[in-house]
């Protein structure tokens, strides 16, 4: 869970950037902003790296939730204009925007074959969230659907040699 993981102490480890998934990472699928208790460690995160230095690598960079993150947090960007993860693309630009190297980024997803594989693609850091904010009672379909996904990559990731 991300909010398991201390700004302060990913600073200390070495990481000079975040680059962020939204669904599934900062709220449910679907959500136009993140859940109260991720925007105060978006607050910590963004003390400490700078907002600069955080970035949202989303696939619907656009609409009430880009409005939202536009108001709570100014400077604060989403990634765009790139092909999708896996493709390291996003994460190249999350570089070139926060002026650091891609072995100091992190890239926080809760996809295997998504976002932490662009990670590795990238030369940067992944950090797999393997119990992602889910709301059934919003969008069943799409919920079981990531669920069930999610599961068939962690399979996948075993039983490749």
């Amino acid at each position: 869970m991300l909010l398991d993981q201390e700004p302060s102490v990913l600073s200390e480890q070495g990481v000079r950037a975040l680059a962020l998934d939204f669904d599934g990472v900062l709220a449910p699928h679907a959500a136009d902003q993140p859940l109260p208790e991720v925007t105060d460690w978006l607050r910590r995160a963004v003390a400490v790296f700078g907002v600069e230095r955080v970035c949202i690598l989303s696939n619907r960079p656009f609409g009430p939730r880009v409005d939202w993150f536009a108001t709570q947090f100014p400077g604060l960007r989403f990634v765009s204009g790139v092909r999708k993860k896996p493709y390291p693309d996003g994460l190249k630009k999350t570089g070139e925007l926060a002026s650091v190297p891609l072995s100091s980024i992190l890239m926080v997803d809760d996809r295997l074959l998504t976002g932490c594989l662009s990670a590795l693609l990238a030369g940067a850091r992944p950090l797999y969230i393997r119990n992602p904010y889910c709301s059934f009672s919003s969008h069943p379909a799409k919920e079981l659907f990531f669920m069930l996904l999610r599961r068939c990559e962690r399979l996948f990731v075993r039983l490749v040699p």
